[in-house]
C-alpha cells in the first residue's frame, strides 16, 4: 500500500498497459459470466479463470494475496465479497458475484459482476439493477476536480434512495502497480471531501449493495464476507481512469452498467 498522501499519477505509456490489462480482464470475465450455471461449483470457475488468465499471459493479482487461496473471489446469494472457489453447487436463481482481476504485463486491473442465474427473486433483480446503476452514477462524478467522496456520495444516495444499504467495512481503492493503491473510494461519504481527483488517477469503483442491512461478518475461512441478516448482496465493480473530459472505464464489461 502506498503512503495516504500520495495517489499515483500513470502516465500515457503506463495507461496504455492498463487499458490492456482492462480488456484483457474484460474477456475473461465475459466467458466466466457464462459458466455461472445451475450445477457448476464455484472452485469450477475459479480454475476456469485461472485457465484464462495464463492463457492472456497475465497473473491473478487475489492468488496468494495475504494468503487467499484462490484465482478470483466467487460470493454467492448472501456472500457479498471474497468468497473462496470452493464444492458449493451453483443453483437456479442464484445470484453469483464473480471478482476478478488481472496483472498484465506489470499493470493491475480489477473488476466484478452479478450475475443472475435464471429467474432470480423481482426483489433481488430490482437491487441487481439498481446496483449496477449506482456504479455508473458514481463513475459519472469520476472527473479531475472533483474530490474522492462526490463518487461515494452519489453512490450511497443512489442506493439508500431506493431502500438498499452499502456495506461500510469494504471499500473501492486505487489500483495500477499494486492492486491496492491509494486512495480509498467508499461507497458512503460527504460530497466534496476527500483526496481531488486528478487526470492519470487510476480508480476501483465497486458498490457493495445489501437487500437489507449494511451489517457484515466474516465467516471462519477467514475471508469470505457474508450479510449478517442472510439477506442477499450485489457487488460490481470497475476500474476506471481520470481523464481531463470524461472518465473512462478501462474493465467496460459490455453489459447492463456500460450501457447505462
Amino acid at each position: 500500500m502506498t503512503s495516504r498522501s500520495v495517489i499515483p499519477i500513470k502516465n500515457a505509456t503506463e495507461i496504455e498497459h492498463m487499458r490492456q490489462s482492462g480488456h484483457a480482464l474484460r474477456s475473461i470475465l465475459d466467458e466466466l459470466r457464462g459458466m455461472a450455471q445451475p450445477g457448476v461449483t464455484t472452485r469450477e470457475i475459479d480454475v476456469r479463470a485461472g485457465e484464462l488468465i495464463k492463457a492472456k499471459g497475465g497473473k491473478s493479482p487475489f492468488l496468494n494475496y495475504r494468503g487467499f487461496p484462490g484465482n478470483i473471489c466467487v460470493s454467492v446469494n448472501e456472500e457479498v465479497v471474497h468468497g473462496i472457489g470452493g464444492s458449493r453447487r451453483i443453483q437456479y436463481g442464484d445470484v453469483v458475484k464473480i471478482d476478478a482481476g488481472l496483472i498484465l504485463n506489470g499493470w493491475v486491473s480489477d473488476s466484478a459482476i452479478t450475475v443472475p442465474v435464471g429467474e432470480i427473486d423481482p426483489a433481488v433483480a430490482k437491487m441487481l439493477v439498481a446496483s449496477e446503476e449506482s456504479l455508473m452514477v458514481g463513475i459519472a462524478q469520476a472527473r479531475a476536480g472533483n474530490r474522492v467522496h462526490d463518487i461515494s456520495a452519489a453512490i450511497e444516495q443512489y442506493v439508500v434512495k431506493r431502500g438498499y444499504s452499502v456495506v461500510r467495512e469494504f471499500v473501492g481503492h486505487g489500483v495500477g502497480r499494486q492492486l491496492h493503491e491509494e486512495p480509498q473510494v467508499p461507497n458512503y461519504g460527504r460530497a466534496g471531501t476527500g483526496a481531488k481527483l486528478k487526470a492519470g488517477m487510476t480508480i476501483c469503483i465497486e458498490p457493495m449493495v445489501n437487500l437489507g442491512r449494511p451489517e457484515v461478518k466474516i465467516l471462519a475461512d477467514g475471508w469470505t464476507v457474508v450479510t449478517t441478516d442472510g439477506k442477499p448482496s450485489c457487488h460490481v465493480e470497475h476500474t476506471v481512469l481520470i481523464t481531463e473530459d470524461e472518465p473512462e472505464i478501462l474493465t467496460c464489461l459490455g453489459t447492463t452498467e456500460s450501457k447505462s
